[in-house]
């Protein structure tokens, strides 16, 4: 299973095209498996920038700490673009968002599996009641149903991050199952602790889906 880690950032909006080349220069002209990246996913949603990094192992168990190569060429080159988004900030790990919950089936995954990065705001403290409700829905038929392959929740400040694996097969499919009623419920009780990042533009859960810009995958 691939591990996951997630950054969270204030972006200038339209600056995509500009922040994305940044990184398809250094992926083509370094090497960032060498230091155990495998894969990385950049999105923009409203104002923020999400940074999805994979790799094999998690780095407190692999011991591969170090951070990407050309790292203090990226920073300086995407700065005008990418900001600190916690008003706690003071280096760079706090641009980290902390996993507070996480859920694999048993069994092996599909081969072919779909990424959906979720968006919103949570409450201040709310992170145990959200993995609660997760919790509860994920040890009953829901996940199968809408063909979930992995599920795990990150925060930071007031941002609420959802990575949604599910199998590709009919991922499409499933996501036209809003209006099954275990669905409906598990929104309800989410209700007091999550919200729309924007709720003056909201209209619906496609609204909170982070839009990918760029995407590079170790070819060895």
């Amino acid at each position: 299973m691939v591990f996951r880690n997630v950054i969270v950032c204030h972006m200038v909006p339209g600056s995509e095209r500009t922040v994305g080349d940044v990184f398809g220069y250094y992926d083509r002209t370094t090497r960032p498996q060498d230091l155990g990246v495998i894969g990385r996913i950049l999105l923009s949603h409203e104002d923020l920038y999400l940074h999805v990094i994979e790799r094999r192992q998690d780095p407190r168990v692999s011991g591969q700490t170090r951070g990407l190569p050309a790292f203090q060429k990226i920073a300086e080159a995407i700065e005008p673009y990418v900001t600190p988004y916690p008003r706690y900030w003071k280096n760079p790990s706090d641009s980290v968002a902390k996993e507070f919950y996480r859920w694999e089936p048993d069994g092996e995954p599909p081969q072919a599996t779909t990424l959906t990065v979720i968006i919103g705001r949570i409450k201040p403290g709310a992170e145990p009641d959200v993995a609660r409700i997760f919790a509860e829905s994920d040890a009953g038929p829901l996940p199968a149903e809408m063909g979930v392959t992995g599920r795990w929740l990150y925060s930071i400040d007031d941002v609420y991050v959802h990575l949604l694996e599910q199998d590709a097969s009919f991922a499409e499919a499933a996501r036209h199952n809003h209006d099954k009623p275990a669905f409906a419920k598990i929104m309800e009780e989410l209700g007091p602790y999550i919200g729309p990042y924007r709720p003056e533009t909201w209209r619906g859960p496609k609204d909170a889906v982070a839009k990918v810009f760029y995407r590079w995958r170790a070819e060895d």
